[in-house]
């Protein structure tokens, strides 16, 4: 896929973030356009997952800044970053084990007050997920793997994102449910929400993506169309077995 000639909704720039005196993301830009679905790829320790947590709030920068929809966003509170537009499906799902479906999928939703447009949310949230109908008053720890990951996905769309990210989303599933994930994630791009995606399985993140970013020990690599990057054989060698 090509990249999207649309205005940017997230530009991340120069932005270099650490754990004390370890520095995980070194001077990294890149941009994601609205109606994209836009992959960081890269080995572990990459800095992968440590720029999606700086977008969400969840960590500060040291320098550099972020900007979602032309406002910096860089230094505010994760739940001010929600309310903007952003949502975010951590690694390892994070979901509430003793809370029920039903209960996880509210508090996706606890900014929200419109009732009615909640609902809408819902209906459409169980209806890429039927499992989760199923499911629906059965405690999140219960579930398979599987489900709670479809869980955790449901929600962060629970709180009506402009940004959805998206953290590993097919970690430790079986094949036939990382095609599944994968399929909703495009699904959930036709309804009009953008998606910027971390991925272990860098083959099938580059196949939905319209671009793509390489990183590499916090620095960034290479990019390009997702489609390009697939079929670079250097891309190949160095991250997708062979």
């Amino acid at each position: 896929m090509a990249r999207l000639n649309t205005p940017a909704m997230l530009k991340i720039n120069d932005l270099t973030v650490g754990y004390g005196a370890i520095t995980a993301v070194k001077g990294l830009t890149l941009e994601v356009r609205e109606g994209e679905i836009v992959s960081l790829i890269g080995s572990n320790g990459a800095g992968k997952s440590t720029t999606l947590r700086t977008v969400s709030g969840l960590l500060k920068p040291k320098s550099g800044n972020i900007e979602f929809l032309g406002e910096k966003i860089d230094g505010i509170a994760g739940h001010e970053i929600v309310a903007k537009g952003i949502c975010h499906s951590p690694e390892g799902r994070r979901i509430f084990p003793k809370m029920t479906v039903d209960e996880n999928l509210d508090l996706g939703a606890y900014l929200r007050k419109d009732a009615a447009a909640v609902k809408e949310t819902r209906d459409h949230v169980l209806q890429l997920f039927p499992r989760l109908q199923e499911r629906i008053n059965q405690k999140a720890g219960t579930m398979s793997g599987g489900e709670q990951q479809m869980l955790a996905v449901g929600r962060a769309l629970m709180g009506n994102p402009k940004l959805l990210i998206l953290d590993e989303p097919s970690m430790g599933l079986a094949p036939v449910l990382v095609d599944l994930i994968f399929e909703t994630i495009e699904e959930i791009r036709k309804s009009g929400v953008t998606i910027l995606l971390v991925e272990q399985n860098a083959l099938a993140a580059l196949r939905i993506a319209d671009y793509a970013y390489v990183l590499e020990s916090g620095h960034l690599k290479l990019e390009g169309d997702g489609s390009k990057l697939a079929d670079d054989p250097a891309i190949a060698q160095a991250y997708l077995g062979g």
